[in-house]
């Protein structure tokens, strides 16, 4: 049986939208593990996300502040199914990535980062999977906002999905 995966970045609540859109707490409410890659911006998210995912993955992001960078680590690491996922906000330039990452984060199977609001999904010459969902609330430069949906099973990273936010909040 495969582990479904929600996965999250750069919500920046409330600057940007004063909630997730509906479409994404309906994935909270079915996905296995939620994954935040930073800019929470608002601990009450953290608080909600804490009482309705079954489990949270999360780390802080450069706009968090205070009781977030209490609660949350810099860098998560976490097996799923089998596969060595770490979670981080920021990478540096998009130039080099796959690079940097691979030599920093050698252990992983699978690295989730934010901080630029551009999906992205690559896997390096090492094999590092890199994901970035965008983010749901605030698509700056990007057409829309988005996310990401994956599953985990048997040590294999599968059906990973970048959602486009159908109806964003305000």
């Amino acid at each position: 049986m495969s582990t479904r995966l929600l996965i999250l970045a750069d919500t920046h609540l409330p600057k940007h939208a004063r909630d997730l859109p509906a479409e994404v707490w309906r994935h909270v409410e079915t996905a296995d593990v939620v994954i935040h890659a930073g800019d929470w911006v608002d601990e009450r998210l953290l608080d909600e996300l804490e009482t309705r995912a079954r489990s949270l993955v999360g780390v802080w992001g450069n706009n968090d502040h205070g009781a977030l960078r209490d609660r949350l680590p810099e860098v998560a690491s976490v097996e799923i199914e089998g596969i060595r996922l770490g979670v981080v906000h920021e990478t540096g330039q998009a130039k080099g990535r796959e690079e940097r990452c691979s030599v920093q984060f050698p252990e992983l199977d699978v690295l989730v980062f934010g901080h630029s609001h551009i999906p992205w999904d690559t896997t390096t010459a090492t094999g590092l999977r890199l994901l970035n969902p965008g983010s749901p609330t605030d698509r700056r430069r990007q057409p829309f906002c988005t996310y990401l949906t994956a599953t985990a099973d048997s040590g294999r990273l599968g059906d990973v999905v970048l959602h486009r936010v159908t109806k964003a909040t305000s």
